[in-house]
């Protein structure tokens, strides 16, 4: 009885933690959009490029997060015998897309921003400061509705860690805008144009590469395949681990499936156990494994 009581505790804390991250999700795609369209009027109206390519890059971000709000919606829908593993894939395949929107925008800004620096335009310094304090504001307080809930899953973790680039981004803007109205030089938007870009690129390579590898069931960055191989094989009366994979389910789930040959049966349960004790402290939970004696051992053969 008390161990139903614990499971329906953990299954209650679980459903606390979406429904709050839905609501995360809805208040800061509201707050960005205002923020996108405020943005791009503004810059439009005083022909900034700093604030048009920070509300390309905002808005590439509120497509972020409505995509990760997707993926974490699909990956709470249960199995069934068409999908086995549930929708839970969709979350690689949205950081795979939220990496390659944001790129786009790199080469937008980028490509405005090279054509402003070679024909440089009168900018108004003063409104571009007031608008990306803003940015700052509204960034800082959407970063901070993922910031408990970052490490349970990496849309989550990505939608934080654009939020608070994003702040940072427009603290660049901030000060681009005060040193243009002091100065006069309209050559820095563009040149501030050109470093966000660059900070977007810096920022998204690593998501991009994570996204790619896990698309392709690469094993999950953070697992070292050939070291549980070894730790396996450490096992008392296992004598080889072969056709060992390792790929991701999700964002946040992994698998592993594995052919051990060990030298007595009778010992297949205590073996069984301590296998999976062992990968679960690697934080691989979906286990297949497939045991077999020395005689009939297939890691000559594919099998």
């Amino acid at each position: 009885m008390e161990h139903e009581h614990h499971h329906h505790h953990h299954h209650h804390d679980h459903t606390t933690v979406i429904t709050s991250l839905n609501k995360s999700f809805l208040i800061g795609i509201g707050l960005n959009i205002a923020f996108v369209i405020a943005e791009f009027s503004i810059g439009i109206y005083y022909n900034s490029l700093g604030l048009i390519s920070d509300a390309g890059h905002n808005l590439s971000d509120v497509a972020s997060l409505i995509l990760a709000m997707l993926a974490f919606r699909l990956a709470q829908i249960a199995p069934n015998g068409r999908y086995t593993y549930g929708y839970k894939k969709s979350t690689v395949l949205v950081s795979l897309l939220n990496a390659i929107i944001l790129l786009i925008a790199v080469g937008v800004i980028l490509g405005e921003s090279l054509g402003k620096l070679f024909n440089p335009q009168p900018v108004e310094g003063v409104a571009i400061a007031w608008t990306a304090g803003v940015g700052v504001f509204i960034n800082g307080i959407t970063a901070w509705l993922f910031m408990k809930d970052k490490d349970k899953d990496l849309n989550v973790k990505g939608a934080y860690m654009h939020m608070a680039a994003d702040a940072l981004v427009s603290v660049g803007v901030v000060f681009s805008g005060i040193l243009i109205s002091y100065t006069g030089w309209s050559i820095i938007d563009p040149l501030i144009g050109i470093v966000i870009a660059c900070i977007i690129i810096y920022s998204t390579w690593s998501l991009l590469h994570d996204s790619i590898r896990l698309s392709l069931d690469g094993v999950p960055v953070g697992t070292d395949g050939e070291k549980i191989r070894e730790q396996i094989m450490e096992v008392a009366d296992v004598v080889e681990c072969h056709h060992l994979h390792i790929w991701a389910i999700s964002t946040t789930e992994t698998a592993l499936t594995a052919h051990i040959v060990i030298e007595n049966f009778s010992v297949l349960e205590v073996v069984k156990k301590e296998v999976k004790t062992i990968l679960l402290n690697s934080g691989i939970r979906h286990v297949t494994l497939e045991f077999e004696d020395v005689e009939n051992s297939c890691s000559e053969h594919k099998c």
